[in-house]
């Protein structure tokens, strides 16, 4: 650490590495040294050294690094880090398998390093809104929390299919905001874009405080969507992840007089919130946290154990759809 900055290094220039890059050189107290990418052009690179891997990143003197390489070399470029006692910030999946993800757990807790996992969505101020309210119980008991997130195929994304770079981001939302870990999962999957990977997958868990999950994800759509609906006693919220809007619909208090109606609807309809929410950058808000736990200071980064058991449901549910069996996880993972 050099006049009490820090130096930062990141490895893997692609689609979301050049974001962490760009946040990473207008970081408050972080200096970004160097970039680890064996491809890369030096010309993307908006500060520090361009080098060909991580060991000649961490010649470079550095105090943390931002691994956004492929999953699939997650696990050896974290373990080069631990061994070096650097400490790093990985980019979901925070690996390949559940195995690697316990594997670098263990590695950076037994150097006593500061590690987390880039589950982005946490930092979003619709989610981050989201969880406060749940958690003061404004919807009562939560009974079901769906989501829904699709778009068109990404060519970039090659060594993991949809479940991992994708689903993953709701397992991990949903434990998250609700508090409730994963105790089943059922889930069917399709593969129609040509890769061995699946590009669909239709999941249902059943989480340890009774809730329903259900998870609607997929690269075949047209159009691009992330959105959360959390159902309980009192209503319902709606989370847009896009747009970072947060809408309460709450449950009636007035009286149906029109019999027709009143005999098939269930609750009524009540008054539509739209929150006024301030809305920050969630990977900006996520390198502040990361930033300020390498310093000490209070923070809400994921740790690998939480980034360990998200890559263990996403196996769960892979395991489901090829035996077409509910599997059963243990209770105390999220």
């Amino acid at each position: 650490m050099s006049a009490g900055r820090l130096r930062a290094g990141l490895v893997g220039m692609g689609a979301m590495g050049r974001n962490h890059a760009r946040v990473l050189n207008a970081l408050d107290g972080v200096d970004l040294v160097g970039v680890a990418d064996p491809v890369a052009d030096a010309a993307a690179v908006p500060a520090g050294r361009l080098v060909e891997d991580v060991e000649q990143l961490i010649g470079l003197g550095v105090d943390y690094v931002v691994v956004a390489c492929p999953t699939a070399y997650h696990e050896q470029v974290g373990l080069a880090l631990a061994e070096a006692g650097v400490h790093a910030l990985i980019e979901k999946p925070l690996a390949h398998t559940t195995k690697a993800a316990q594997v670098l757990a263990e590695a950076f807790e037994s150097r006593g390093l500061v590690a987390g996992v880039g589950h982005i969505e946490r930092f979003n101020p619709a989610v981050t809104s989201l969880r406060e309210r749940l958690k003061a119980g404004e919807l009562g008991e939560v009974l079901q929390i769906a989501t829904r997130r699709q778009g068109p195929f990404p060519g970039r994304i090659a060594d993991v299919g949809v479940v991992k770079d994708l689903a993953t981001h709701d397992i991990d939302l949903t434990g998250f905001v609700t508090g409730q870990t994963y105790s089943t999962v059922t889930a069917h999957t399709v593969s129609r874009s040509g890769r061995e990977h699946e590009d669909m997958i239709s999941a249902v868990g059943q989480l340890s405080g009774g809730a329903i999950a259900n998870h609607s994800v997929n690269w075949l759509s047209p159009f691009k969507e992330r959105t959360a609906v959390v159902t309980g006693d009192r209503g319902c919220f709606i989370a847009d992840t896009l747009t970072a809007d947060l809408t309460f619909y709450a449950n009636g208090v007035e009286a149906t007089e029109w019999e027709a109606i009143s005999n098939f609807r269930g609750v009524s309809e009540g008054d539509m919130v739209r929150y006024a929410i301030r809305k920050r950058e969630p990977l900006l808000v996520e390198h502040e946290h990361f930033r300020d736990a390498v310093l000490g200071k209070p923070n809400d980064i994921v740790d690998l154990r939480q980034g360990a058991s998200t890559v263990e449901v996403s196996e769960s549910m892979l395991r489901s759809a090829a035996t077409g069996e509910t599997v059963v996880l243990d209770g105390s993972r999220a």
